[in-house]
């Protein structure tokens, strides 16, 4: 047993905690970081798997530098498991909004799934799931940002080795001049 749980800890200490630092000293702002970590929870419980890296990789193509992109794809990472759990709620919470038949999942319609006899019921309720995450994404979200600013600001200012970007430019536009030079 105490060799399973070393073997656990050095796993999580170098998948999860150490990338964790490494992000947090590189100095990035604590705004930024909630934002992109929460970013990248709430776009990895998508419920379709194996999309959830190709969202984040837009999600960091469309915002550039207004996310960090490695925090998103270390949440999206850490949200695997959150996703094959939350994929049931998605799909109740899109029928209770659609008004839609209820997906039945007992072993029955498991079969009929495999046999192809349920693919209207399947894609039906694959449209629920997908209704569910786009009504509870935004309120993921907001709710993510909130728990983790604080966090970030702790860790940030505990961890990081660099000081902390200047909100102001170090030179204001007034005091800039540019020299033109004729040739």
């Amino acid at each position: 047993m105490a060799i399973w749980m070393s073997g656990l800890a050095s796993w999580f200490n170098k998948k999860l905690i150490d990338p964790l630092l490494q992000i947090v000293k590189r100095g990035a702002e604590p705004k930024q970081l909630a934002f992109s970590t929460a970013l990248g929870v709430t776009l990895g419980v998508f419920p379709i798997c194996g999309v959830t890296v190709f969202l984040c990789g837009a999600a960091i193509a469309l915002l550039g530098n207004r996310c960090h992109a490695p925090s998103v794809m270390l949440a999206n990472f850490v949200a695997t498991p959150i996703e094959l759990s939350l994929m049931i709620p998605f799909l109740r919470l899109g029928e209770i909004i659609s008004g839609g038949p209820h997906f039945p999942l007992t072993t029955d319609a498991l079969k009929k799934v495999f046999t192809g006899q349920a693919s209207r019921d399947v894609l039906l309720s694959i449209v629920h799931a997908l209704l569910g995450w786009f009504v509870a994404a935004p309120f993921i979200l907001g709710a993510l940002y909130i728990a983790f600013l604080p966090c970030f600001k702790y860790l940030v200012h505990k961890f990081s080795s660099l000081p902390p970007s200047p909100k102001k430019p170090v030179y204001p536009q007034a005091e800039i001049k540019l020299k033109v030079r004729d040739v």
